[in-house]
């Protein structure tokens, strides 16, 4: 399985802006298939947003919808996840996921990702 390196999260007020990148230790392919989760203090790991293998198709969880963007580099294969207009209710700790062959045709469980980023924290805070 691939290994995963995310970049620092960090800390932003209310309406402002973070990118997360997550770096593949080798290249990945084209038919590999990125998640975004995240995890806030005693919840679940929540499906964010996801971008599918081949077609670069992109999917989010609804309270992200217009305000997060996710997106593969298509030179480097990093995947990133731009986000705007960030809400206290965004705070948590987000990890990167990837699955070779993985269709994804919309929200997925955490469970179909085989390899993991180490996690970033991201604090929205007045």
């Amino acid at each position: 399985q691939v290994q995963l390196v995310e970049s620092a999260g960090g800390s932003v007020q209310p309406g402002g802006s973070l990118k997360l990148s997550c770096s593949p230790s080798v290249r990945a392919s084209s038919s590999y298939s990125w998640g975004w989760f995240r995890q806030a203090p005693g919840s679940e790991r929540e499906f964010v947003a996801a971008i599918r293998g081949n077609d670069g198709h992109t999917y989010y969880r609804n309270s992200v919808k217009g305000r997060f963007t996710v997106s593969r580099d298509k030179v480097n294969g990093a995947v990133h996840l731009q986000m705007n207009n960030l809400k206290p209710e965004d705070t948590a700790v987000y990890y990167c996921a990837a699955a070779p062959y993985l269709v994804i045709t919309g929200p997925c469980p955490k469970d179909y990702f085989g390899s993991w980023g180490q996690g970033t924290q991201v604090t929205v805070s007045s």
